[in-house]
């Protein structure tokens, strides 16, 4: 089975300058051009069998357009949206650095954000979803997974078995996708961080 990790393309809040994670900002108009680009560029290389795809309305618009483009099953998964930043959902950076400043040396990873969650139970959801893909659908060719940068870092983390705490982040620019393969149960990383679709 491959896996296709896609990040979502450029949404409003990225305009706006606001934290996002659970906030829920639709795609601007830059991202829906992007999610055509990268719809046109995997239907016609890589196309997939399903689209699983996180509901947040900026991932969910992305997938939407890969699902025209390639005609096959979209089906959400909450398991997928973002880090639950609870309180810092959809507030201006400044004002949460003044009114919500991390501790020195920064939150321990067990210790959730007020409202939200941890470290550990995000990479935990990444966990959960990867061995529900691996059992769900791993009798598919390829699995197009269209969601966010903090989650898709905690799946490839997820699926290289890393530590659960470490020092690795897998960055992923707007609509960027990382090509990952299970080979007979030998891990195979094909791409990381492709937007060749952009060039």
């Amino acid at each position: 089975m491959e896996l296709l990790l896609i990040r979502h393309g450029e949404s409003e809040a990225d305009l706006l300058g606001v934290h996002e994670g659970r906030a829920d900002f639709p795609l601007t108009e830059l991202g829906h051009n992007q999610a055509a680009k990268l719809a046109g560029y995997l239907s016609a290389t890589l196309k997939p069998d399903i689209i699983l795809a996180s509901p947040l309305k900026r991932a969910l618009q992305t997938a939407q357009i890969l699902q025209d483009a390639a005609g096959c099953e979209l089906l959400t998964d909450e398991l997928l949206m973002e880090w639950n930043n609870g309180v810092l959902a959809g507030i201006p950076f400044e004002v949460a650095a003044t009114r919500y400043p991390l501790p020195e040396g920064g939150r321990p990873p067990y210790v959730a954000i007020e409202c939200g969650e941890s470290d550990l139970e995000f990479r935990f959801r990444a966990e959960v979803f990867l061995q529900k893909v691996i059992h769900e659908f791993g009798d598919l060719d390829r699995v197009a997974v269209v969601s966010h940068g903090g989650m898709i870092s905690n799946l490839i983390q997820a699926y290289l078995k890393l530590p659960t705490v470490n020092e690795f982040i897998f960055p992923t620019g707007d609509t960027g996708f990382h090509r990952l393969e299970d080979r007979n149960g030998n891990k195979v990383v094909r791409l990381l961080n492709s937007q060749v679709h952009l060039l």
